[in-house]
């Protein structure tokens, strides 16, 4: 009776000898005006909701039983939503803030209104561009750390690279933001509690389509509070130690602190402190690893582009190993990393709740509205990108044109653009390349990729690779 309704998604990957269609949900062909089946599959696959109609030049509207959804999937449109009319669409939906709340209070990421204003300064700060320096050596240190413990394991070896870079991931952000080591045990412990964490949360909030404007809370199941409490007990040592004056005089979270000393008003205590640097830590090592891990699936099924990187990591660096300084010079490094965000982009639906009634082109929005901004979208519009379901770095390679304003926007955009922007990207150009130099990785043919989205988009499962030395 019920066959119908359950959800399936179907995989859609393409290979031939220069070219390659990477995996992707197949376009959804479900009945119209059947909300119950949309919502059913949305919460298995939230990437395989969308028509062949939804990937063009547009802004679109329904209503899924008490909720108007507005799609916004036109460049001039997102710009109206996210910069001209920011205050009204800045609030994160109820969906996002009650599958975070528990985990980072009221930290940047689902924060709005004065809280944000206030904070957003702070982290900018933080993680400015002018700090890259420093973070690149940590960067640089870290990344050749792995490959000397890849160096221990035989050729061959079977891992799984997800669970790799997000060790990367977490040691450098874990020495950035914490001044120190955690350690391969903590920040293993803190990589894994977020998996479990995003693994339990629903991606729907049904309570927000039935007619609660906040949406419902997340029932905080005992498996849950099991995965805050592990995060949370790690970095609240952090935080602890530094308000005692044992923490790194060079950290991000020393730097919040000496800034809540000289501005008592800020109110950040030790949980304030705690949310932040549970954000910072959170956005800073998860979509980063997510990046590079899709980075060596598309490198391992594209030769022709694996080669044209080797080539250039040979030319910019000999024998030496990749430095922060190298990366101008690494043009084909930094495009596969951005072809790697247009195509998985690490948070795929940037969504907003409308706090008054507006108008977005053509289409009336009511208050508490869902918008949808879905990069995942966007960034296979052919309008905006020829061959868009097709890996091409070349488009992102100096002297390409740039794509059109809006229409790119793998870390959001307008004022809430993710602050770690420029960290994130160096540190994604600047590790593949230092473990590209001396490894290959090779997704087996067995291995089904599925690109999954719950909090963030990963590979369904992880990905299972094998490392092989270079010559």
């Amino acid at each position: 009776m019920f066959a119908s309704l359950r959800p399936t998604t179907t995989i859609v990957e393409t290979r031939s000898a220069q070219s390659f269609e990477p995996a992707h949900s197949a376009y959804y062909a479900g009945r119209p005006g059947k909300p119950l089946q949309l919502l059913l599959q949305a919460r298995h696959d939230f990437l395989s909701v969308w028509r062949e109609s939804d990937y063009t030049d547009r802004i679109s509207s329904i209503s899924l039983f008490k909720r108007q959804l507005v799609v916004v999937n036109s460049p001039e449109a997102i710009r109206y939503v996210v910069a001209k009319r920011h205050e009204n669409f800045e609030r994160k939906t109820p969906q996002m803030r009650r599958a975070l709340e528990f985990l980072l209070g009221d930290g940047l990421f689902i924060s709005d209104g004065e809280t944000w204003k206030q904070r957003r300064p702070l982290v900018n700060d933080i993680v400015h561009k002018n700090r890259l320096p420093v973070f690149g050596k940590i960067m640089e240190t870290t990344a050749s750390e792995l490959a000397e413990r890849w160096s221990g394991l035989p050729d061959g070896a079977p891992v799984n690279a997800l669970f790799e870079m997000a060790g990367l991931t977490a040691e450098i952000i874990s020495r950035s933001v914490f001044g120190n080591d955690l350690g391969e045990e903590a920040a293993g412990a803190v990589t894994e509690g977020f998996e479990r964490y995003q693994s339990l949360i629903d991606s729907i909030n049904i309570g927000y389509f039935l007619g609660f404007d906040e949406g419902l809370p997340v029932r905080r199941s005992r498996k849950l509070k099991q995965s805050v409490e592990r995060i949370h007990t790690i970095i609240d040592k952090v935080v602890e130690d530094h308000l005692a004056g044992r923490g790194d005089h060079n950290s991000m979270v020393e730097l919040l602190v000496r800034r809540q000393e000289r501005n008592p008003e800020l109110k950040l205590d030790v949980v304030a402190l705690r949310n932040e640097a549970a954000t910072i830590f959170m956005a800073g090592h998860e979509t980063t690893a997510a990046t590079l891990t899709w980075a060596w699936y598309l490198l391992a099924r594209a030769p022709w582009v694996e080669r044209a990187l080797h080539e250039e990591i040979a030319r910019v660096c000999g024998n030496r190993a990749p430095t922060l300084d190298d990366l101008p010079a690494l043009d084909w490094c930094r495009a596969v990393i951005e072809e790697t965000l247009r195509l998985y982009p690490p948070v795929p639906i940037l969504a907003r709740q409308a706090k008054e009634a507006d108008r977005i082109g053509d289409i009336d929005v009511k208050p508490a509205s869902l918008i949808l901004i879905v990069p995942w979208l966007l960034h296979r519009t052919e309008a905006f990108f020829k061959d868009a379901h097709q890996f091409k770095p070349e488009r992102f390679l100096t002297g390409a044109p740039r794509p059109t304003p809006y229409s790119y926007i793998p870390f959001a955009s307008g004022p809430r653009v993710c602050p770690g922007l420029q960290f994130g990207l160096n540190e994604a150009i600047l590790c593949l390349a230092i473990l590209a130099q001396r490894f290959v990785l090779r997704v087996p043919e067995t291995v089904k990729v599925e690109p999954q989205c719950r909090l963030t988009l990963r590979p369904r499962g992880g990905m299972p690779v094998t490392l092989h030395r270079r010559g």
